[in-house]
């Protein structure tokens, strides 16, 4: 399954749909820590909202665990050896961040500066390899949409 697999690479096999055992093998054991405590907090920050599903988007992208209502909210992308978050941030979300810059890390600034805006919004890759990339991806997901649980 892994041979010839370079880091970030994205599983593509579209025959089966992605289960735990496929993730951790896929991301590594340390990244998997953090996919399971990203998942727990979205599940206790807001209990009952989410059913993700896992979205297949072809041989270049693979598979990718989406967590949407009415709107997206992030995106899980499992790569080799690693995993990042997508958050789409529209216009109303993007006043949030701004207001609250001085409060968010100004490696997370960095990235969201960086990041172009197109009509639908800035989308936001945010590799997490690290609690402080962990907290980032929360505070921002919290400006998205606020926490239902403590």
């Amino acid at each position: 399954m892994c041979e010839g697999a370079h880091r970030g690479d994205r599983l593509v096999d579209k025959t089966a749909v992605p289960d735990e055992t496929t993730i951790r093998n896929w991301v590594g054991a340390e990244a998997f820590a953090h996919w399971q405590a990203l998942r727990d907090w979205i599940a206790a920050s807001y209990p009952g909202v989410f059913t993700p599903d896992w979205l297949y988007g072809g041989r270049r992208h693979g598979w990718s665990l989406r967590y949407k209502t009415s709107k997206a909210f992030c995106t899980l992308l499992p790569e080799y050896r690693a995993f990042s978050v997508v958050v789409v941030l529209g216009g109303a979300e993007r006043t949030k961040v701004e207001e609250r810059r001085d409060a968010l890390s100004p490696r997370l600034m960095d990235l969201y500066d960086a990041t172009e805006t197109y009509r639908d919004g800035k989308w936001l890759k945010i590799d997490i390899a690290s609690a402080d990339a962990m907290k980032d991806v929360t505070d921002l997901l919290g400006l998205k949409r606020p926490r239902r649980a403590g």
